[in-house]
């Protein structure tokens, strides 16, 4: 089920599922009828269209903002909770420079930031990561970077979960055998909408701690030249994943 979603999604998303939207609609034109034909350039146009249109940056962003309905954490904030949760954001296999596995970009900027509150607040710290695509597990790899890099200790380690939903049921058991009920959840501002709920669901009073905001461009040109698809298929993925999670309640 978890490998079948996984395709799905990739199927979808850009820019595989508008290009084959698009070989589609090209085929479609091969056929006898004026009607068909019609269409199939329409679905042809239509779709690559839309693979220009999402690469724009002042799309990306409107898609993400709405994504977005919490606030960074304040200090009085983090002063109520008993610990701090930073989910995994992927992984940077065979990486040279530090001969092997290592935590991947968008999870360095979620242990930088969940290094900075835990030094504030001196509070633990639970990390939750599996090997979903093999290698060695998220959840080790961001306390080796924490703990090596940041200087920043690690208490718990939750190397088993594949997706969101396992962070949440696998990471609070170990918290709620400390004591723990209330925690700082620390994620990509767009990715907190999905992953809070699944934590409040298995008991926890969670303060959402959100990073990496969709702040945009100063410039005008920098909002509107085509950027690549990254913002508008991370917004895509989250309004697909809240779908599924809807469903599957």
């Amino acid at each position: 089920m978890f490998l079948l979603k996984k395709l799905l999604v990739a199927l979808i998303l850009p820019p595989t599922g508008p290009v084959l939207l698009a070989l589609a609609g090209l085929w479609l034109t091969r056929s006898k009828s004026r009607r068909w034909r019609n269409g199939g350039l329409w679905l042809a146009i239509l779709s690559l269209t839309s693979v220009l249109v999402l690469s724009l940056p002042v799309v990306g962003r409107a898609l993400m903002t709405p994504l977005e309905p919490y606030p960074a954490i304040t200090p009085a904030q983090l002063q109520r909770v008993q610990a701090i949760v930073i989910l995994g954001g992927g992984t940077y296999f065979a990486a040279p420079e530090y001969g092997g596995d290592t935590v991947g970009s968008a999870t360095l900027e979620r242990l930088r930031y969940g290094a900075r509150l835990a030094r504030e607040a001196r509070l633990p710290l639970l990390v939750t990561g599996g090997a979903p695509s093999g290698g060695r597990p998220e959840g080790e790899l961001m306390r080796d970077a924490l703990e090596q890099d940041f200087g920043v200790k690690v208490r718990w380690v939750e190397a088993a979960s594949r997706d969101t939903a396992e962070n949440a049921g696998l990471s609070v058991p170990m918290l709620k055998a400390a004591g723990v009920t209330r925690i700082a959840l620390v994620s990509d501002a767009s990715h907190l909408p999905r992953a809070v709920p699944l934590f409040a669901k298995q008991g926890l009073d969670v303060v959402p701690a959100p990073l990496g905001f969709s702040t945009g461009s100063p410039s005008l040109a920098g909002s509107l030249l085509p950027g690549g698809l990254g913002a508008s298929r991370e917004a895509l993925h989250e309004y697909l994943g809240q779908l599924y999670n809807r469903i599957k309640e």
